[in-house]
């Protein structure tokens, strides 16, 4: 349950009661317009895990470990990073309408929520989730350091440790159903590749358009606005983010030796600066 210190065993081992909220310094960020969308807008798309989990044990339907964890493990922490950055927002900008805006969200996400979106084998699926989780680990880990609010510094520092070992379980799957399916390292390159210029998805488009709305009552959103709003975060990532933690969890299920890896390493992370902020 979210809020409750029950999780999975191995699992997180932090709570929505471990969070001082009563201490969040309002000040320091209710007129943080940016963070504000970005907060928000993540904590809509975090939420929404039981959408992503639903598609995930469809797909992964018969292989009963993986389809445990995602029900008992990954969903309920994935829950508890939406509930935790929900809590973080109505505390920190209690003016704005979270449910009604959620609704919202929902209503016109779920059409294009679907398991079609997935990879087309299981070992390319597990190599895409571990893209995933590198881009929200590094992600919160980015907005971990870079927060000047501390409850928020806390809220995803813990999100950034549940993302990471969520990365190395999928990467364990990844190479259990690799030895299976025998991808070529082409087919798992093109797999990395094609995730991580996904970096418009639809989920993060349409959470963020639909906190747009909210705060802005009678405006009408244009495809600008949120260009306008990654504008602004690729200039903070230009300083933040941490591409070198996050290519060398991109290039590990290519398999590659330490050598060859050392080799390519600033390749790929000039490679991941351009998908990320072009």
């Amino acid at each position: 349950m979210v809020g409750t210190s029950e999780s999975y065993p191995g699992g997180a081992t932090w709570s929505l009661a471990d969070i001082p909220y009563h201490a969040l310094a309002r000040e320091r960020v209710r007129d943080d317009v940016q963070l504000f969308y970005t907060v928000a807008t993540a904590s809509f798309v975090e939420i929404t895990s039981d959408l992503y989990t639903r598609n995930l044990v469809e797909f992964f339907a018969g292989d009963r470990e993986i389809v445990d964890w995602l029900q008992r493990g990954w969903e309920r922490e994935e829950l508890q990073h939406g509930a935790a950055l929900r809590r973080y927002v109505e505390t920190a900008w209690p003016e704005f309408d979270w449910a009604g805006a959620y609704r919202g969200f929902m209503d016109e996400f779920t059409q294009f929520c679907s398991v079609d979106q997935l990879a087309p084998t299981r070992a390319l699926e597990m190599a895409a989730r571990c893209v995933v989780e590198t881009g929200t680990a590094a992600f919160y880990r980015m907005l971990s350091e870079m927060s000047p609010e501390p409850v928020l510094r806390t809220v995803t520092a813990n999100i950034r440790t549940d993302e990471v070992r969520h990365y190395k379980y999928f990467y364990r799957h990844f190479l259990r159903y690799r030895a299976l399916e025998r991808p070529g390292r082409g087919a798992v390159l093109r797999t990395l590749w094609n995730r991580v210029g996904e970096v418009d998805a639809e989920d993060a488009f349409y959470a963020f358009k639909h906190v747009y709305l909210a705060s802005n009552p009678g405006a009408a959103f244009e495809r600008g606005h949120y260009e306008q709003f990654r504008g602004a975060f690729r200039q903070l990532a230009k300083r933040h983010f941490p591409y070198g933690m996050a290519v060398k969890m991109l290039l590990k299920p290519l398999g590659m030796s330490a050598a060859v890896g050392r080799v390519v390493l600033p390749a790929a992370t000039a490679a991941t600066r351009f998908l990320l902020l072009r």
